[in-house]
């Protein structure tokens, strides 16, 4: 009887664990669903990777000229600081990412500034840009197997 009862114990336990776990799964997900809608996420963060992309563009472009790398480099540079105001999130692991992604991203803008005459210092400003992106992905994975995106 008593072994029994641990059993029923066990499944009960069991299933109030499971439904707690489920409800602050749904409170967290709506939170950062809320955050990625009050933070314009989608819609800024669609700018930044077109910035990048523009950036990684004149980079590539051994003719192009200071004037357009600190052109290229400086709205890149805006706009990552401005997606970087939006942290924190609700989610500490998200935040982890965005705040690599807008990192990487922005010391690349700033490497960028530099990089005109130098092969070098081009490479190094595309590895960060290459690196921004790749935590960006990771970050959007993220939200999106949360349910936020």
């Amino acid at each position: 009887m008593i072994a029994l009862r641990a059993g029923a114990t066990a499944a009960l336990l069991l299933a109030a664990s499971v439904s707690l776990s489920a409800c602050g799964s749904q409170i967290a997900s709506s939170a950062l669903k809320k955050w990625v809608s009050s933070a314009n996420l989608v819609r800024n963060d669609a700018q930044l990777v077109s910035d990048a992309r523009a950036a990684l563009a004149v980079l590539g472009d051994a003719h192009s000229t200071a004037a357009q790398l600190h052109t290229v480099c400086a709205v890149l540079d805006f706009e990552s600081l401005q997606a970087y105001a939006s942290l924190p999130s609700p989610d500490e692991q998200t935040t982890q990412l965005l705040t690599s992604a807008y990192t990487a991203l922005g010391d690349g803008a700033n490497a960028c500034f530099e990089a005109a005459h130098s092969p070098a210092k081009r490479a190094a400003a595309v590895d960060y840009l290459h690196r921004g992106g790749a935590a960006f992905s990771e970050a959007r994975a993220r939200l999106s197997a949360l349910g936020a995106l």
